[in-house]
């Protein structure tokens, strides 16, 4: 929420015609029954350029303000508004004015109800300056301007209509009072922590996941409800807001001059809460992830269906975007993903690439998938295949001579074959067992382990279609798929054991990681074991 949300607010609700901000003067509000002096304490001209870039559109942020007049439109929660922004030496002057009639477009959706009220500004700010979360403002911070007070008292807390200047935050690591500077410093420090997740939980202090571990960040302070709701918000798209009042939940991709994360907000019984996962800027390239030659294989397939699957936070993304780059870089075809939210931006190398977001360019995976078949591609990326009608079209996709990428959530590659036929009802399993053993071309199945050093690294297994396999699928013997694997190692195919005892001997990874991430644990204790590995106690 942009700090002059509030004021807006108030120039609507008393159909005012408008506010004022100038230099060593307070801010004024023009109402039909007389002006009225919204904030008392002089203002300094760092104050209002700061809480006017914040509603500045992006060409006029850079350098902002310019010398002389600047006219730009803004659209907030309470409606749409003019503003003239004047600036002549060290002196600046802001005339807010409320457009009557709606401007074309889609007006900004309202936060959710819970956290309209900006009283989070004074009290709730307050509150987290005696727990010590956040820095105290700096009264008139800035340049010191002709003809302004100085060393002017703070204005009284109890002032509802006092919007606290924006802080520098020190290093200490403590939070700003202004929601989107404390939001981007965290994600800075997310970054520079090499963390890939940041948890930020009502009535508590942030938390980092850091090389798979969670660790909590203390010197940021307990996060108040009200606080959290509005650091988040002020990145969120408006109709998120909508979509998290109506479902409690919502996801959202922001991005900083530094990366992108994918978000999630959700709501618990202590207030809002907020989950984001670092997207790395640069896609790792096959190479840098040492893919093996195997899968690059699969990238070349005029059709068919690839699955990438493994637990929550393993990686599967990381691994779905260097396929889909290995891809551009070397056919000369159309690739459409489909995602919830993007997550890897890919720009055009030897492909054309189109990237929908489920929400914002179409309704559902489904829906896209289906619209899919109309706009010529080569390639399709399908973020997840979340439900029965979303995987049937992306297998019949595959069947009508395309290459379908997708993920799943299972831990095993057999597993993946037997999680997509257990979707549909039994009296249609015959027929996709018939179809995914035509389809189905290769399932890679990871894990992601400690490196030693620091860092994680993939564990992969690798099970590849080849006739055996596609019998097997089609049979329903699908429990004999490991043993297919284990003598089909030549042709590419690897377990999870043999990719885990391939890392424990190259020192890549300890042995008791090893066993931590393995599924069949006993039989990898035996090949550490034949392979003369010192086993852990």
């Amino acid at each position: 929420m942009a700090r002059l949300d509030a004021f807006i607010e108030k120039l609507v609700a008393a159909s005012g015609s408008e506010l004022v901000f100038q230099t060593a003067q307070g801010a004024l509000l023009a109402a039909p029954d007389g002006p009225r002096q919204l904030v008392r304490q002089p203002l300094s001209t760092t104050q209002i350029v700061g809480a006017f870039a914040e509603i500045a559109p992006p060409d006029l942020q850079p350098g902002f303000p310019r010398p002389g007049a600047t006219v730009f439109a803004y659209r907030g929660p309470a409606g749409a508004v003019e503003v003239r922004f004047e600036a002549q030496g060290d002196a600046v002057r802001a005339v807010v004015r409320a457009v009557r009639e709606e401007a074309p477009g889609d007006a900004l959706a309202p936060p959710p109800a819970a956290f309209q009220d900006p009283a989070w500004m004074t009290s709730e700010v307050a509150a987290l300056e005696a727990a010590g979360a956040v820095v105290p403002a700096v009264a008139g911070a800035g340049p010191p301007v002709a003809g302004a007070p100085q060393g002017a008292a703070p204005p009284s807390r109890a002032d509802a209509d006092w919007v606290p200047p924006p802080t520098a935050a020190p290093a200490t690591g403590r939070l700003t009072h202004e929601p989107r500077p404390a939001m981007d410093r965290l994600l800075d420090d997310m970054l520079a922590r090499r963390a890939s997740d940041l948890h930020l939980t009502s009535g508590s202090s942030p938390v980092l996941r850091i090389d798979g571990d969670i660790v909590p960040a203390p010197e940021y302070g307990v996060l108040a409800p009200e606080r959290l709701a509005a650091m988040v918000w002020s990145i969120a798209p408006a109709k998120h807001r909508e979509e998290f009042e109506a479902r409690c939940d919502t996801d959202f991709a922001y991005e900083t001059p530094k990366a992108r994360f994918r978000v999630n907000v959700f709501a618990d019984r202590k207030g809002a809460g907020a989950v984001f996962r670092q997207i790395p800027s640069k896609i790792m390239t096959a190479a840098e992830m040492a893919i093996p030659q195997a899968v690059l294989d699969l990238c070349a397939l005029p059709k068919g269906l690839v699955l990438v699957t493994g637990p929550t936070g393993s990686g599967k993304s990381t691994t779905l975007a260097a396929l889909v780059d290995h891809v551009n870089q070397t056919r000369d075809d159309h690739i459409i993903t489909i995602e919830d939210p993007i997550e890897f931006v890919h720009p055009n190398r030897r492909c054309l690439v189109n990237q929908r977001e489920v929400g914002t360019h179409t309704q559902s995976f489904k829906s896209a998938l289906r619209a899919a078949l109309r706009e010529d591609p080569d390639v399709v990326l399908v973020g997840e295949l979340r439900d029965l009608e979303t995987i049937a079209i992306a297998i019949e996709t595959a069947e009508t001579g395309h290459l379908v990428f997708g993920t799943l959530h299972t831990n095993t590659a057999p597993s993946t074959v037997d999680r997509i036929i257990d979707q549909f009802p039994s009296d249609r399993q015959s027929q996709i067992r018939m179809m995914l053993s035509e389809s189905l071309k290769g399932v890679i199945s990871q894990v992601l382990c400690k490196r030693i050093g620091g860092g994680r690294v993939p564990a992969l297994e690798i099970l590849l279609c080849n006739s055996g396999v596609s019998n097997l699928i089609r049979e329903g013997k699908t429990f004999q798929i490991p043993s297919v694997m284990q003598t089909a190692r030549g042709q590419g195919m690897a377990t999870l054991n043999d990719s885990l005892l391939d890392l424990v001997k190259r020192k890549v990874v300890e042995p008791k990681e090893a066993l931590s991430k393995a599924v069949a644990r006993a039989e990898l204790r035996q090949m550490l074991d034949r392979a003369g590995v010192p086993l852990p106690a």
